[in-house]
């Protein structure tokens, strides 16, 4: 059988990046303003097309560098994105990640073909550029399915944190209110947890802190 060749540039791949942060009790995501056609003016993920010489994993971490000013961000792959007409420049299949940020640690620097930057509620979002929509309601949904069973808080909470605090993250990616018993009872059987001996003084009774097992997530 002939082997059949790929005509030269028929699909292009770009990677997507959707950057959560929790920041005053809501999950948010960072959109910038493209700066270039198409969607010139309109909101979209970080992103941009995978040079010839570097890896998918580079470079999703040099277009979040270069639109955002965000190094050194925990990015795990998401899922490949690749209906013919998401974008009206031609074929482009795009691998899209998430990755978390602690509040306040992004310096949200417009790159080249951004405009601007800016974090928003992923129950509030501007129009999307593309099909970003579609990307940013399948990594919360991978986000918030990861809450039952991994480390997820790790990048978004200090090393050591009370229960509360790990409840308020819960709650604030799931965008509802938990059970204060159910909850404490549910992540102590995870067995992701260990206690340690210090307390957290910020009311009557002091509160025990805890921090993840690892950081490496399962």
């Amino acid at each position: 059988m002939k082997q059949q060749s790929i005509p030269h540039a028929a699909v292009q791949v770009t990677v997507d990046i959707v950057v959560f942060t929790v920041h005053e009790h809501r999950l948010k995501v960072l959109l910038i303003q493209r700066g270039i056609p198409p969607f010139k003016g309109q909101y979209a993920l970080p992103g941009g097309f995978v040079l010839a010489n570097e890896t998918l994993d580079a470079a999703a971490l040099r277009e979040l560098s270069e639109e955002t000013g965000t190094e050194n961000a925990y990015l795990e792959q998401l899922y490949t994105f690749g209906d013919p007409k998401r974008d009206p420049r031609g074929r482009v299949v795009t691998v899209a990640y998430y990755a978390l940020v602690p509040a306040g640690q992004s310096p949200l620097l417009a790159g080249t073909d951004a405009a601007s930057a800016s974090w928003f509620p992923v129950e509030a979002l501007p129009a999307l550029a593309f099909d970003h929509g579609e990307i940013i309601e399948y990594a919360v949904n991978r986000l918030r399915n990861k809450l039952d069973y991994t480390n997820v808080g790790f990048e978004l909470l200090p090393k050591k944190f009370s229960l509360s605090t790990l409840q308020s993250l819960h709650e604030s990616i799931l965008g509802k209110s938990l059970d204060k018993r159910n909850f404490r009872r549910k992540i102590l059987s995870t067995g992701l947890l260990t206690a340690s001996r210090e307390m957290e003084v910020t009311g009557r009774k002091p509160a025990r802190l805890y921090a993840f097992r690892s950081a490496d997530w399962a």
